[in-house]
Formats: structure tokens, C-alpha cells, sequence
């Protein structure tokens, strides 16, 4: 596989990933295709030069788009990948609700790619040069927010109930926020960036992947035989039709 150079070859990848996961009706493509209009969202604001360092940032992002491409071909390649990316690629033989299995993607890709991948860019340079663009794509993931939950209320009519039970003081429900898993994806930028040695910073990526791996599986598996039971109702009122799914999020973009 030639790894993509520039955000342009990684869309075009994305839009390959996803046009094979639909044609197999493969529920992975629901992660490949919010991944894809998040980067189209983040390669326009460097269009913009909204960031510090545009250039950088078009690195960053490719960088960080190469570890899942490479996890995606190495999994259907049936070679070894980190533990996160094969409990988010497995989960597709699973009757999950759609919004689980767009959070395992996200739980492996934010909570590791993304802290390994900036750790990577800023190898032998100061670390925190990087945390202002690092954080200001924050502000465009929040600004895909509502667009991303009026795309979930299309295809998941009930996905209201999770809200819901999410509120309860005797269940909890998959925890999972973006502003948080990227804060997280900080803190292990810097416990990787500040090995020397290149098999020590190999070694806190096993970790953190490790760490991040039993978090998928409280996504993947939660417990509470209420929240059981509600994600039960909800999937049952879904579409079930990948390609159904993508043309619900195509609809409000």
C-alpha cells in the first residue's frame, strides 16, 4: 500500500475505504466516513490559515490519517495491529448501535493515533509549539457537532434513550467525549515525546494502546442490564443498511 503525502491522497483514501466498507455493507465505513469530512473540515481551515503553522498542521494531518489507513489494510490483511483499532474493526461482526461503533473508531484513533502521531511530528522540537493548532482543531470538531447529531437522529431515531439513561444515577452510559479523549491524546503526546530512547517510546504506546483497548471494550460490552436493554431497543429501530447510514449523514452536510 503507498501511504498517502498530502490530505488530497488521504481523501481520496478515505473515500476507497469507505466506498469497499458500503459495498460490503461493513458498519466500519460509519467511522471512515465522519473521519473524512473532519479532515475535508480541517484541511479547509488550513486552506484558511487559520492555524499557526499551516504546514505543519497539513503534516500533522497526514501523519495522523496514515496510522488508520494503515490500520484499516493491516487488519484486512490479517496482520498485527494495535489491540484499540482490532476491537473497533472486529465490533463489525457485532449488532451494536451505530453511534458505538462510530465511538470505537474515534476511542482508537483520538485516545492513540492522535497522541502517537503528534509526539511523532514534533520529534527532536519543542513539544508545545504544537499545542495551540493542536487545540484549535477542537474548534472545528465542535462546529461539526450538530451536524454529526442531526446525521445520528436521521438513521437512529431512538438514540434519544441513551441521552436519557445516560442521566441516571444507577447506570452509566458509554462516556465518551471528544474535547476529553483529545486532552487525554495530550497527556500521552508528552509521556511519548519525552522518551529518548526509541523502544521506550514503543513502550508507551503499548501501554497507552493497551489502556485504550479496555476502554473500547467497556464501549463495545458496557455493562448495567438496563443500558443492555436500551441499546437493545435502539438498535432495533435502526437502519441497518450501511449505505442507508452514509446517505443519512450525507444529508445535513
Amino acid at each position: 500500500m503507498k501511504r498517502p503525502t498530502t490530505i488530497d491522497e488521504v481523501l481520496a483514501e478515505l473515500d476507497k475505504i469507505v466506498g469497499v466498507a458500503v459495498a460490503e455493507n461493513n458498519t466500519a465505513a460509519i467511522f471512515a466516513y465522519v473521519y473524512r469530512r473532519t479532515t475535508a473540515a480541517i484541511k479547509q481551515g488550513i486552506e484558511e490559515g487559520i492555524f499557526e503553522d499551516n504546514e505543519r498542521m497539513h503534516q500533522f494531518d497526514v501523519l495522523f490519517a496514515n496510522l488508520y489507513i494503515e490500520a484499516w489494510h493491516g487488519y484486512r490483511n490479517q496482520e498485527v495491529i494495535s489491540e484499540s483499532w482490532r476491537i473497533a474493526f472486529e465490533a463489525e461482526k457485532e449488532n451494536l448501535i451505530i453511534l458505538q461503533h462510530l465511538i470505537l473508531g474515534m476511542n482508537a484513533h483520538i485516545n492513540l493515533d492522535l497522541g502517537h502521531a503528534a509526539a511523532q511530528i514534533m520529534k527532536d522540537k519543542q513539544l508545545e509549539d504544537l499545542k495551540p493548532d493542536f487545540m484549535k482543531v477542537n474548534q472545528i470538531l465542535f462546529s461539526l457537532t450538530d451536524e454529526l447529531q442531526q446525521g445520528l437522529g436521521k438513521v437512529s431515531p431512538l438514540l434519544f434513550l441513551a441521552d436519557w439513561l445516560g442521566k441516571r444515577n444507577d447506570e452509566q452510559l458509554i462516556d465518551f467525549g471528544i474535547d476529553k479523549a483529545r486532552r487525554f491524546s495530550w497527556v500521552t503526546a508528552e509521556r511519548i515525546w519525552q522518551e529518548k530512547e526509541n523502544d521506550s517510546k514503543i513502550e508507551v504506546v503499548r501501554s497507552v494502546d493497551h489502556t485504550v483497548a479496555q476502554l473500547g471494550e467497556l464501549m463495545r460490552h458496557p455493562k448495567g442490564w438496563v443500558l443492555k436493554l436500551v441499546l437493545r431497543v435502539i438498535a432495533w429501530f435502526e437502519e441497518r443498511e450501511v449505505e442507508k447510514i452514509i446517505i443519512g449523514f450525507k444529508r445535513v452536510h
